[in-house]
């Protein structure tokens, strides 16, 4: 199946792509399934009711990840994209106080949430762990129509039917063939070996497959610059994020002390990974309040390839907006990979899914753009994947705060550093990105579930402890 770079950059609104964003669009899915004819619907009998039950890492993190909030305003019609963060509330007050929805182009429905949206913990899904059931029922509470949906990671939202064909790969290809239809890094560097083309080059071939040209820069340069507005607005805002754990915005007052180092000429050895580390942060902590962000590949990653593109362009004079969008098309084409054979969901192989997908993507991107080989870009990509192998997702209080706001700094500096060391060699290394990448799937399948965005190990259950 071709990904596209818009399948692994959707901008919309945190903190979470899996429990915020998948969701969302589930519940309008269901919504224009209602509205359809491809369901046996009795004569005579019309939707009255609505319910909504949430499984696995949905309901277990489901009130700190906001995944209550996103359905409810997935029911009231709302998209990702176009829902207005600052009107969520009022939307959501709406609803519980009128015991209904009125999505557009549809009859108003009962919906009381504190009935209607239930947190089911002990009745897991067998298709994978972030699962959500919706349900429509007539005036005299009879089931007309049950549809079960799973959210895999990245806002990517499938049917149960659509997942068992993913699971068989007896999913047909999605659009037209493309010309470089690599399914993993072997046959990438093979492709562009015998193409002499770099990978960014075949990644935008194949792209304007499905658009013009002019299509594609559009919509790159509408990722950069949703990706900059939120670090500007991140390092803009200080306060208590919500969600209980009173943890403080930190960007912008790092941000602050750093501007003045940098007016005083004074020597800082650590410049770039103090940059790096609060562009991240500001990302995190405009995702975690529920502001608009870009999943990179993910909303919990959405912090360390926006940090390391800025990174690119603050301390690299050749950086313009070709390289930008060169560093999209590279990350792009890595991530792609990744979701492919392994998973960039939390819920289903821990972090190293999210933002150790997120660092070797932003390590793909930096080293292609400073003029690295496909051979070097696969190295970087490798590197910094390899070194977040392992790593579980552990989210205190359920909230997309600690560890995970900090972690995204992180990973952005090991994909700075990834990229540098790539870069200095010829390319050869000893584990191919293959083999990192198998290596990270078959360990989240081994991973205890207490440590796949449940928040019942790890740091949520110690630092409360403590």
């Amino acid at each position: 199946m071709f990904l596209s770079v818009f399948d692994l950059f959707k901008i919309g609104i945190g903190p979470s792509s899996s429990h915020t964003m998948g969701p969302m669009t589930a519940a309008r899915r269901f919504l224009d399934e209602i509205a359809g004819d491809d369901w046996p619907r009795p004569a005579g009998a019309k939707v009255e009711r609505i319910a909504v039950s949430l499984h696995g890492s949905l309901a277990y993190t489901g009130i700190g990840h906001g995944t209550d909030r996103a359905v409810i305003l997935g029911l009231a019609g709302e998209t990702p994209v176009t829902v207005d963060p600052d009107l969520a509330d009022g939307v959501i007050g709406k609803i519980k106080a009128e015991g209904r929805i009125f999505p557009p182009g549809h009859p108003s429905y009962r919906f009381d949430p504190s009935a209607d949206l239930v947190l089911d913990k002990k009745t897991p899904l067998p298709g994978h762990a972030n699962g959500m059931a919706f349900y429509a029922y007539d005036s005299d509470d009879r089931l007309l129509l049950k549809r079960i949906y799973y959210s895999i990671g990245g806002g990517f939202v499938v049917s149960e039917e659509e997942l068992q064909r993913m699971k068989t790969r007896a999913a047909a290809p999605a659009g037209p063939k493309v010309p470089y239809p690599f399914r993993n890094a072997v046959e990438m560097l093979d492709m562009a070996r015998r193409s002499g083309l770099s990978i960014a080059e075949m990644k935008r071939v194949n792209e304007e497959i499905h658009m013009p040209r002019e299509e594609l820069d559009a919509g790159l340069d509408r990722i950069w610059d949703a990706m900059r507005s939120c670090i500007e607005r991140g390092l803009s805002q200080d306060g208590i994020m919500p969600g209980g754990l009173k943890v403080r915005r930190r960007a912008r007052m790092l941000h602050d002390k750093l501007q003045e180092q940098w007016s005083q000429n004074r020597p800082n050895p650590l410049l770039a990974n103090d940059w790096l580390s609060i562009y991240a942060m500001a990302v995190n902590e405009e995702n975690a309040a529920g502001g608009r962000v870009v999943t990179a590949p993910t909303n919990g990653a959405a912090g360390t390839l926006p940090a390391v593109l800025r990174y690119w362009l603050h301390f690299h004079p050749e950086a313009d907006q070709p390289s930008i969008r060169d560093f999209l098309l590279t990350a792009a084409a890595v991530g792609g990979i990744i979701k492919t054979n392994a998973s960039i969901s939390g819920a289903e192989v821990g972090c190293q899914g999210e933002v150790g997908s997120a660092s070797a993507m932003a390590a793909a991107g930096l080293c292609a753009v400073m003029g690295g080989s496909p051979e070097q870009v696969e190295n970087a990509a490798e590197i910094a994947l390899e070194h977040h192998l392992g790593m579980t997702c552990d989210p205190v209080g359920g909230l997309v705060q600690v560890p995970c706001i900090e972690r995204n700094a992180l990973g952005a500096v090991k994909a700075v550093t990834a990229a540098s060391l790539a870069i200095k060699g010829d390319g050869t290394h000893f584990v191919p990105l293959d083999a990192a990448i198998e290596t990270m799937r078959q360990t989240g399948m081994d991973m205890n579930e207490r440590y796949k965005e449940t928040s019942l190990g790890g740091l949520a259950v110690n630092v409360v402890e403590c």
